[in-house]
Order: structure tokens, then sequence, then C-alpha cells
């Protein structure tokens, strides 16, 4: 029996036209922010990291923000940051790892034309193999409990993505050609 391939995938609600946007979600350590500068250097379009630019408009670090204004103003933030970004062309945007639990934002994405939302699955075990030693900037590493809580919540929104890599076992220039060749595949790329 061969191996099942790290794709899975659904481009029901994905247009036919071109892909504008590239948008990339899932839990920490998933390699949003590792592999989604090469997805964009390789397609020749620009990488945006969301919370960076929460981060540059607030003034503060992300741990900070939840701190100072709460999670709830912290979600609004983001909100609006990624409603802007997410109608640029040619970007490969990643999200905070709870950016998905925001229904507006979910719904946005999976429906906006010419964006495809890409899931990068990681096993909770791998989020804490590739994130150990960084609780000072994620404090939710140092609470096993509450972190399996979150992810257990998150898994099915992420699983709503039009296209799921797992990446638990790929490099980040393996995860880029899982994500290129879907989009070769199913005649997405421009």
């Amino acid at each position: 029996m061969a191996p099942q391939s790290p794709v899975n995938y659904d481009l029901r609600t994905v247009s036919r036209e071109p892909i504008r946007r590239i948008v990339l979600t899932g839990f920490m350590g998933s390699g949003k922010s590792t592999a989604g500068p090469l997805l964009a250097a390789r397609l020749g379009r620009r990488f945006v990291d969301a919370d960076d630019v929460i981060e540059a408009e607030a003034g503060a670090r992300i741990a900070e923000i939840f701190v100072r204004e709460g999670e709830a103003a912290f979600r609004r933030r983001e909100r609006e940051a990624i409603a802007q970004l997410a109608c640029q062309d040619g970007l490969v945007l990643a999200l905070g790892g709870g950016a998905i639990e925001t229904a507006e934002t979910r719904e946005m994405l999976l429906n906006s034309p010419g964006t495809l939302l890409v899931h990068l699955q990681v096993e909770l075990e791998t989020t804490l193999k590739r994130c150990g030693g960084t609780e000072s900037a994620r404090p939710v590493l140092a609470d096993e409990a509450n972190l399996a809580a979150r992810y257990a919540r998150r898994l099915p929104l992420y699983q709503l993505a039009h296209v799921s890599i797992a990446t638990d076992a790929l490099t980040p220039e393996q995860v880029v050609e899982a994500v290129v060749e879907r989009l070769e595949t199913e005649g997405l790329r421009d």
C-alpha cells in the first residue's frame, strides 16, 4: 500500500480563477513563518506575517497586547489587519494560530475569490518539539492542558481550509513543493 500523501484538499469553494493570494493557517510550530517566505519567493510574491503587521501598528509585541488590552481587543486588531491584507494581490500571508477562530475572518478567507486558504497541519507533539524554549514569547506553551485544549478547539476549524498539508515530517522546502504541486495540479497557478 502506497503511503498517504501529506496533502489533503477540498477545493470546491475555490473559484477557478487564478489564485491571487495564498493564506497560511495552522497551529504554532506548523511552519507558516518558515515556509511562507520560501513559498512567496518561489512564486514571485510578497510575504507578510499578519502578527508582524499587528505588532507594527500597535507598537507592541503580541504578548504585550494580550496583557495590556486583552484577547478580545487583540482579535479585533487581528481581524482588521487580515481584512486589509486579504484583499491584496500577489501575496503569501501567514496568520497567527488563533485567527481562524474568528468566524468573520474564517468565512472571509474561505469565500474570497482568488484566495487559497492552506492549513499547515502539525501534531501537538511536533508543536512542543519545535516551539520548546519560546515560552517567553508564547506563554501558552507553559500550560500544556490549555495548549491541548486550544489545539483541539482549532483543529476542526483549520481543516475547513481549501488545502491541508501535514507538515510534521516535511522540511520547509517540501511544504513549498506540496503547495506548488497542488496549485499546478488544480490549474490554479497564475
